[in-house]
């Protein structure tokens, strides 16, 4: 068995963890491909005897591999995903950050995970990711995303004009500060930050969602995710901000765009008890209320 390692960067009262990771997966003699940035931040690790090798972006990781960790929270899963892609390696991600809405296994729980992975004694999320097609090359080789496509002006300037089609169709012009396009997944991020809906992850849908519109007619609205969904922008300004999940890009308002399904999935590694929503009750508060 075989897994990789993957974090951003970790805190150094955080290498204790690290190691009681590198531990366990050694005492189940399960081989190691360890992040480079992270080997190069702490080389002592490869003096305790683990089976370590380092892999330094997408290409070296295969599809032989049997999962990926992800030390960090939600943004360095995020990060996994354009380095997974479309090999269909499962991603486990412990919490090491803060919310830890899709790294939801904490810390505390690293034996038992690897017991699970030893066992496959998990559940297997697969979640669809949205596509962008672009009149000019954008995001280099990963144009996707797990959580959301969005469109947004830049710094300060006057609000945009987002003239929004379904298939060709015209759906709505949104005044707005911009628009967000997110999965089922990344319902629970931007999304309902703008008071976009909660929507299961296995609902086959994308949600549109304005950013601060300019009338109050402008609701988040739902639609099946076979559409294809594209864009016209306007605005005093000639650019705008681009975003898929973390990563942005400053483009053209002659730019012609278009978002997708993604015909690939990513799967996510679930522990049993951890249901998408024990994951709303303990992470957001779903339902918290003194009265109950």
């Amino acid at each position: 068995m075989t897994v990789a390692i993957y974090s951003r960067g970790l805190e150094d009262d955080l290498q204790t963890q690290l190691l009681t990771l590198l531990q366990e997966l050694h005492r189940q003699n399960i081989s190691i491909l360890l992040y480079k940035a992270l080997a190069d931040q702490y080389p002592a690790l490869f003096n305790h005897g683990f089976a370590l090798s380092v892999f330094e972006n997408s290409k070296q990781l295969s599809s032989s591999i049997d999962c990926l960790i992800s030390l960090g929270g939600d943004g360095t899963i995020l990060d996994t995903v354009t380095l997974v892609r479309d090999k269909n390696i499962p991603i486990l991600g412990i919490n090491f950050g803060r919310l830890g809405f899709l790294a939801s296994i904490g810390k505390e729980e690293l034996t038992s995970a690897v017991d699970s992975l030893v066992n496959s004694s998990y559940v297997i999320d697969k979640r669809t990711l949205v596509h962008l097609d672009a009149s000019i090359p954008l995001f280099g080789d990963a144009p996707f995303a797990l959580n959301e496509f969005a469109i947004h002006k830049r710094d300060i300037s006057p609000m945009i004009k987002i003239h929004t089609y379904l298939n060709g169709e015209f759906l709505n012009t949104y005044w707005a500060d911009g628009l967000i396009v997110s999965t089922p997944t990344g319902s629970t991020g931007y999304s309902m930050s703008c008071n976009g809906p909660i929507v299961f992850p296995e609902s086959s849908s994308f949600l549109i969602t304005p950013v601060a519109p300019h009338n109050l007619n402008a609701r988040p609205i739902i639609v099946a995710d076979s559409n294809i969904v594209s864009f016209e922008i306007e605005g005093r300004a000639d650019q705008f901000i681009c975003v898929l999940d973390a990563r942005r890009e400053i483009v053209d308002k002659t730019v012609q765009l278009a978002i997708k399904k993604e015909n690939f999935t990513v799967s996510l590694v679930r522990l049993n008890e951890n249901s998408f929503l024990s994951t709303l009750r303990t992470k957001l508060t779903w339902g918290l209320d003194k009265r109950n």
